[in-house]
């Protein structure tokens, strides 16, 4: 993850925003669903849709791994269909990144080529992976769980995310690196 100059910075900011914005502070759980409202962003489950459909029986039970979200446009309007047939942290990570890309203001852009193959901008992508990991999971609140203020376990439930998103946020930010040498050199 090569991000432009500035953009770990423009996140916090963001991230602070959004969570001042929906009075979750710092260190309680933010409910992508409420950033949705707030933002004016419609939220659909795919399972809403025609579920004798083949092609969305197939995205929720057969392989639901296959599908997560995506933003539809109409005009400027946004609005995100996601796989409500993934566990409820997934779903909120899943929500969040979607919502990240129009806090980032992410253009659309088509989903696939005129040979059916899947446009990606792995920029982009990165950039909403981030944003999202720093809206749900701050970077206080991965220090503070590098420090022992909780388990892994306590701060996902905490948060309403993965456990994997919480050491992703932990690994990501530094936090258990920094903890180890602020704990090195008070021993000194």
């Amino acid at each position: 993850m090569a991000f432009r100059r500035g953009f770990k910075s423009e996140a916090a900011g963001i991230a602070a925003d959004v969570r001042s914005d929906l009075k979750a502070g710092l260190f309680g759980r933010l409910d992508p669903r409420a950033l949705a409202d707030f933002l004016d962003i419609t939220v659909i489950d795919l399972s809403s849709l025609e579920t004798d459909a083949p092609a969305i029986r197939h995205l929720l039970v057969t392989e639901p791994e296959v599908f997560s979200a995506v933003t539809v446009f109409a005009g400027r309007r946004r609005t995100i269909v996601h796989n409500d047939g993934h566990c409820a942290a997934r779903q909120n990570s899943n929500i969040c990144h979607e919502l990240s890309h129009g806090l980032l203001q992410h253009p659309p852009t088509p989903a696939m080529d005129d040979r059916g193959c899947r446009i990606w901008n792995q920029d982009i992508e990165d950039e909403a992976t981030w944003l999202a990991g720093c809206i749900l999971v701050p970077e206080q609140a991965a220090l503070a769980t590098a420090r022992g203020n909780w388990t892994i376990v306590q701060a996902a439930e905490r948060f309403g995310v993965s456990e994997a998103m919480i050491s992703y946020r932990i690994n990501a930010t530094g936090a258990a690196i920094r903890v180890r040498r602020a704990a090195l050199a008070g021993r000194r």
